[in-house]
């Protein structure tokens, strides 16, 4: 299953159309472009397991060149478009890409990007416009045969983690020196859990720099369906393209059905959202009331799962078995895990600790053996982490407490400021929310909440001691924030991920903390 074979038995159906735009892209079209590149990337001299570099905002030019490395039999990194110049540097170095794609849109960052940021990369393109230094994209693109090139292989994506501590890392899987066409566990996945096929329309409303959207939307293309890329998530506009495009699968992030339910009720409701099959959410646990309205609003049609880039484990459940064992985030279904304390000892069923899964991932942080050794459990080798804290029930469900870095230690005690948050972003007058800890000389450590409300007009102290006194209305004390402070928009990665280091850096300055 390849789009190269969709584009003989189906050349005119859509591969993807971008959503603000209604530009489409054909199947045909997809196959021809990507071929024209691949023949690009070995006159350039790129062969196998070399890598290329795309930074990019969502557009219509993204899946050909991914689609292209991936007949050629190269790694290729998707780097988040909010970066720095030298963020960005410091990833096309560490991936060791040799081409470098960028659009128009991100000109102000590429053009920070000089020869002296990028020194071994050969060359440089640009989509949609001109920029001193780059090569025009489909200029470039053009004298190429739209016919593959002799040597296919399947290449594969390195995508790097968010570095919530130091500088991000890349996953990086070997090449498997197998055809273009063989499906891979996602595409099994796909259809198994989720019963994706060519009939599939897939509304995809985040990045695709980010390991979900890219690696859910190219199955769907294996498979023959049609994916919509939304430009930008924009609460309404996702309700508008389920109802225009008959969206049957989706995916989605907790902050966006939060962002959806917080449109007034007569607005949201005037939609028809029927079409949908299923709604997968991943990335960050969902609050238990959040979930549950999804569930009471779309149906039983929300489907969650559990896992990271690093593939070395895959939590899932459905709507029925959520509503059985809610906050789960599900069962391991490629893995076997196992809930450790500090020193690797395995815990009894209930009692939180580090997650674990046993199973054959060969993943490794590119150019981290440090980071890569971490991952593993001290005695059993086949036992990895993604640094997730959490607990499994007597059935073997999966929830999720925090992630480890993340946790505040306070006079002693362990505090996962998780639950703090997914109350205090139910509060009708909270927009979105993050759960810290700050300094306290006596303590260490003390709890924050820093709010972005709904309306900058409610801030103040009484609007304080109400968030305050929700909380404790709710939870233990030692669990509540003792202050809040409030911020007009918070660090949200487009994906829905809380950059809490941000946040946190603000309040520990140069402070010698494990907190980072």
């Amino acid at each position: 299953m390849h789009p190269t074979v969709h584009a003989k038995t189906t050349p005119d159906k859509a591969a993807y159309i971008m959503a603000a735009t209604g530009e489409t892209v054909t199947y045909k079209e997809l196959d021809e472009r990507s071929n024209q590149l691949a023949h690009l990337f070995r006159d350039a001299g790129l062969k196998t397991g070399d890598s290329i570099a795309i930074f990019m905002e969502n557009n219509a030019r993204y899946y050909e060149i991914c689609w292209a490395a991936q007949r050629a039999g190269l790694y290729y990194t998707a780097i988040p478009s909010r970066l720095t110049a030298g963020e960005v540097a410091y990833i096309v170095a560490d991936c060791g890409a040799r081409l470098f794609f960028t659009s128009t849109a991100l000109a102000p960052v590429g053009e920070l990007i000089s020869g002296n940021h990028l020194p071994k990369i050969e060359r440089k393109f640009i989509v949609g416009g001109e920029m001193a230094g780059y090569e025009d994209f489909l200029s470039a693109r053009a004298p190429y045969p739209t016919t593959p090139i002799a040597d296919e292989t399947s290449g594969v994506d390195m995508l790097y983690s968010s570095g919530t501590t130091g500088r991000p890392k890349g996953v990086r899987h070997a090449l498997t020196g197998a055809p273009i066409d063989e499906p891979g566990a996602l595409v099994g996945l796909a259809m198994l859990l989720y019963g994706m096929d060519n009939n599939t329309i897939y509304l995809s409303p985040a990045p695709l720099y980010h390991a979900a959207p890219l690696r859910w939307s190219m199955s769907v293309h294996r498979l023959g369906g049609t994916v919509v890329v939304m430009e930008h998530f924009d609460a309404e506009e996702s309700l508008k393209l389920i109802q225009k495009h008959k969206i049957s699968h989706s995916q989605w992030v907790p902050t966006m059905f939060v962002r959806m339910l917080k449109m007034p009720e007569d607005a949201r409701k005037q939609y028809d959202v029927s079409s949908l099959k299923v709604a997968i959410h991943a990335a960050a646990p969902c609050p238990v009331p959040v979930k549950q309205q999804m569930i009471e609003w779309w149906g039983p049609v929300i489907f969650e799962y559990y896992a990271g880039s690093e593939g070395n484990g895959f939590c899932a459940l459905n709507s029925e078995e959520w509503l059985a064992h809610k906050g789960s985030v599900g069962k391991a279904l490629n893995a076997i895990t196992h809930i450790c304390d500090d020193e690797g000892n395995e815990l009894p069923v209930g009692e939180a600790g580090t997650i674990y899964f046993e199973s054959e991932s060969n993943f490794e942080y590119y150019n981290d053996p440090k980071k890569t050794a971490e991952s593993r459990h001290p005695q059993h080798p086949t036992w990895s982490t993604l640094g997730d804290i959490g607990k499994l029930d007597a059935e073997g469900y999966v929830y999720l407490t925090d992630r480890k870095a993340f946790m505040i230690i306070s006079g002693g005690v362990n505090i996962y400021p998780q639950e703090a948050e997914n109350l205090l972003v139910m509060h009708p007058r909270v927009a979105d929310v993050a759960v810290i800890g700050v300094p306290n000389e006596d303590f260490g450590e003390e709890v924050k909440a820093v709010v972005q409300p709904v309306n900058w007009s409610d801030v103040g102290p009484e609007f304080e001691a109400e968030l305050l006194e929700y909380c404790r209305s709710q939870l233990s004390a030692i669990k509540c924030p003792r202050s809040v402070d409030f911020e007009e928009e918070l660090p949200r990665h487009p994906t829905g991920k809380l950059y809490k280091r941000l946040i946190r850096d603000r309040y520990w300055g140069n402070r010698d903390s494990k907190i980072v």
